[in-house]
């Protein structure tokens, strides 16, 4: 059973703050250059919080954790950020235009707080391994703020749109804070605070699973802080606020959801030769060429086209290495995957992701599961056209772009217990951290 909690989230005074200064992308999407940005805004940014930058005087007693305590409870103190009087769940909706189309979908998802539960109890599922490095850190942040600034973005399967309904009523009203963030997504809140609509939305949710499909780890930080605090006291309370964590909810079957795909550039490889690698993958592809535009972007879009239209049917890669020509590997019927790829699930061996990695980038180019993880011989890239501008440009040998991975797929894998490789998911666009706070009062 999922079960759902209203609460009286922290926001940011309007009184006394612009959200669009205010608020930030995810900490793991912060550059240094976004760092510094923030932080310019406000004083009372987010950033001091959700990622604080290093000094080379830190100690234990004074770093980018002590320092993101001090930071919360002064705003606190000083009615920069607000506790809402009334428990409430809170309609979250982003509006936004899909990369590369002129489409703008409207997402809409539900804040609340989650029990948290371990993922042997079979109700939150992962779709992806975790990092030790992220997880400590988020760990040591959430110890000294003892507070959740960031959402977990959760999905659940719900064809009936129940929930959406309730959602939709409640954005008929006055938004609680809407904002347009750098990206020019529009994000905005409503507050649902009436008892027949919350109890709606919990007996709607009782039955269903929940599928991280962002956050996996401040989901296992939560985890881990639980179960700190359960040995600390020797005891386990159900209603201890370390036993909830605040995250959004998002219907699989929403017309606003968006998962992107994320191409693979490659470069360092020694004796990089395309006519060899063709011929080294014709045994499991066919291969067609695709005469593309000179220009970069209009490059890009044909390219993208050319493999989307070749992924309606067939299973598909783009490999650019150079030229005025796209290189279209597409998957031979007879091709005996289950030989090939024996330390792949059924489930793995359906996705275009682990065929690149395992039978191109690692049986073909030799790029091995740790130089991967190292990114010794491989970035990524959202843009189709920023990775084939890196080979044109002489910064890359090649790269290779994908289409990408349905809902459907991330969803029936995780309820399976089976895991997507790293960067196989991009859920477009990022939810804003700091819109709202759960604070372990």
């Amino acid at each position: 059973m999922a079960q759902l909690f209203p609460f009286r989230a922290y926001r940011y005074n309007p009184a006394k703050n612009d959200p669009a200064n205010v608020l930030t992308q995810p900490y793991d999407k912060i550059s240094p250059e976004m760092q510094t940005r923030y932080a310019a805004a406000s004083p009372y940014n987010l950033v001091t919080v959700e990622k604080g930058q290093a000094h080379s005087n830190d100690s234990a007693t004074n770093n980018v954790y002590t320092r993101a305590a001090q930071a919360l409870n002064g705003w606190i103190a000083a009615d920069v950020l607000v506790q809402d009087p009334a428990p409430a769940f809170y309609a979250y909706f982003q509006e936004y235009k899909v990369p590369g189309t002129s489409e703008r979908p409207v997402r809409k998802g539900l804040i609340t707080l989650g029990r948290v539960v371990d993922y042997a109890d079979g109700i939150v599922f992962r779709h992806e391994q975790t990092l030790s490095g992220p997880k400590a850190d988020r760990l040591e942040l959430l110890r000294h703020t003892r507070a959740h600034t960031g959402q977990l973005f959760m999905l659940y399967d719900d064809p009936s749109r129940e929930v959406d309904r309730i959602l939709e009523i409640s954005a008929a009203g006055p938004t609680a804070m809407k904002l347009e963030d750098e990206y020019g997504v529009v994000h905005s809140i409503w507050r649902i605070e009436r008892g027949e609509a919350i109890s709606a939305i919990q007996a709607a949710m009782a039955d269903k699973k929940l599928v991280i499909a962002d956050g996996h780890h401040r989901y296992e930080t939560a985890l881990a802080y639980r179960n700190e605090q359960r040995a600390r006291k020797g005891t386990s309370d159900v209603n201890a606020p370390y036993e909830k964590v605040m995250m959004t909810l998002v219907n699989s079957h929403s017309d606003g959801l968006t998962i992107l795909p994320t191409h693979r550039v490659v470069s360092g490889l020694q004796n990089f030769d395309l006519r060899a690698l063709r011929q080294r993958l014709s045994e499991y592809f066919e291969i067609r060429d695709v005469p593309l535009p000179a220009d970069s972007s209009r490059r890009a879009a044909t390219a993208r086209e050319q493999l989307s239209q070749a992924g309606s049917s067939r299973r598909a890669i783009g490999l650019f290495a150079g030229g005025d020509q796209l290189n279209l590997l597409i998957l031979k019927p007879g091709a005996n995957l289950a030989s090939t790829l024996p330390d792949s699930t059924p489930s793995q061996r359906e996705l275009d992701v682990v065929l690149l990695h395992s039978l191109i980038l690692g049986k073909r180019l030799g790029i091995t599961a740790e130089a991967v993880r190292q990114e010794q011989n491989i970035r990524y890239e959202r843009e189709a056209a920023a990775a084939m501008d890196a080979v044109s440009a002489g910064r890359a040998q090649a790269c290779f772009l994908l289409n990408p991975v349905h809902v459907e797929q991330v969803m029936s894998m995780a309820l399976a217990d089976d895991v997507l490789p790293q960067k196989s998911t991009d859920f477009y666009p990022k939810m804003l951290s700091g819109i709202t706070i759960y604070r372990l009062e």
